[in-house]
């Protein structure tokens, strides 16, 4: 197995920044936006998002969530491994919002569909947007796209992406693994 540096902690701070003025020059005060984190791994990536927005634009208020998707998945019952649910933290409503859906990486689509199911049992939001942080475009198996993305990876199918983050893994870093 090898693997390779994909982004640095520098590079993933720019990208960061980046989505931050992207998500600020379309929803400015996030009145009628929330943000969701997928669970377990788009967690990471929405807290660091929305202390960006916070921290250094000065947004004053953002509703951020958690949302997890283990039992909305089309393949939890496929494998001979128990799975472990994380916990769901979504103390607002949804309904007549804009809900930007973010996730560490865009692989086939299939959790962003499972979170699209999820999603739906804390009302009907008013719009969708997906923001990601790498997105592997050759890989879909659903018409999903982002609206927000980090960084295009063309991986082929043997490689995967590990995404590091420093609250979790000691060290913000991306590698492209060759399993």
């Amino acid at each position: 197995m090898s693997q390779k540096v994909l982004l640095s902690s520098k590079e993933i701070n720019i990208i960061l920044h980046r989505l931050a003025c992207q998500l600020l020059e379309n929803h400015l005060t996030f009145e009628n936006t929330v943000l969701i984190g997928i669970q377990p791994r788009g967690k990471f990536l929405a807290e660091r998002l929305t202390k960006i927005l916070k921290e250094e634009y000065k947004v004053k208020h953002i509703d951020l969530g958690f949302l997890d998707i283990t039992f909305y998945r089309d393949d939890f019952r496929r494998g001979d491994k128990t799975l472990e649910a994380t916990k769901t933290n979504i103390d607002f409503l949804v309904e007549d919002k804009n809900v930007v859906l973010i996730d560490d990486v865009l692989y086939t689509g299939r959790s962003i569909n499972a979170a699209l199911t999820a999603l739906q049992s804390f009302g009907r939001p008013k719009d969708v947007e997906l923001l990601c942080l790498i997105d592997r475009r050759f890989s879909r198996h659903l018409p999903i796209q982002p609206n927000y993305r980090g960084r295009q990876v063309d991986a082929i199918n043997d490689e995967k992406v590990k995404v590091m983050w420093k609250e979790n893994d000691g060290e913000d870093i991306i590698y492209l693994v060759n399993r």
